[in-house]
């Protein structure tokens, strides 16, 4: 985490010494919620799918609502302090500011002729931050070290899993084929150390691939199933487990 950090504050202050400080909108957002509870349930009402794609079966996904909400910062000196937006205006009384905001804001800004997507033309803007008549000129120009949560110990790799990570290597025995052997789930990942773990998921994700990539080769659909299966195993009936469930719907992609 203290990485990221660091990156953000090396950003920061290459924008903050450049001649075109007063033109810039710094906006810092999250891919992932990084797996913390928020009491805030996703939106699903009123949310336009983006190109009206629906996902293969079972699921039939029509990409339709939102996921949980994620931290977006934005830094300018045409920004007043400690100014926070808790929802869009509009344009739709069901939008949300989510990561087509971000287009839709520039298109806003920029007069530009069309939408990207339904999604982005759905979308909340952020451009009312920008409401000084004249530009800060209290911004600091050097941010604070970020400080390490904790040190890594010298002997990490060779430590036994966490059971979220024992977790992540079971979800990738499904990835692999070998969900349907007898030593899975727990027996996997019974006696691994984290430097096991990491050559077995990197082999899974591998593997995976390389079906998608065979499946694609033979005449198969993007947007077909791709089940593997690890090779000489029979195959023994298992409970149709979460992470089971989950990993069922993975499809193969020409990446």
């Amino acid at each position: 985490m203290s990485e990221g950090q660091k990156f953000v504050k090396e950003i920061y202050e290459a924008l903050r010494s450049s001649p075109q400080w007063n033109e810039i909108l710094f906006v810092i957002i999250y891919d992932e919620h990084g797996g913390f509870y928020d009491h805030v349930p996703p939106p699903v009402t009123g949310v336009p799918s983006p190109d009206d794609i629906v996902g293969p079966e079972p699921y039939k996904f029509k990409f339709d609502g939102l996921g949980v909400r994620v931290p977006a910062i934005l830094v300018s000196p045409w920004i007043e302090p400690g100014t926070v937006l808790h929802g869009p205006s509009g344009p739709y009384p069901t939008s949300e500011f989510e990561h087509s905001s971000i287009p839709a804001t520039v298109k806003k800004i920029f007069n530009l002729r069309e939408f990207l997507t339904k999604r982005d033309a759905w979308a909340g803007t952020f451009e009312c931050v920008l409401n000084r008549s004249s530009p800060r000129t209290d911004c600091p120009v050097s941010l604070p070290e970020p400080v390490k949560m904790r040190e890594i110990e010298a002997n990490y790799e060779d430590a036994k899993l966490s059971e979220f990570q024992e977790e992540l290597v079971q979800l990738c025995a499904v990835l692999k084929g070998e969900h349907a052997q007898d030593h899975f789930p727990h027996r996997l990942v019974q006696d691994m150390k984290v430097f096991q773990a990491v050559e077995y998921v990197g082999g899974a994700f591998q593997k995976f691939k390389d079906d998608c990539d065979n499946a694609i080769r033979n005449g198969a659909d993007e947007s077909h199933i791709v089940c593997s299966l690890a090779p000489h195993q029979p195959k023994r009936r298992v409970s149709r487990s979460f992470a089971r469930k989950l990993c069922s719907c993975l499809t193969c992609g020409p990446n």
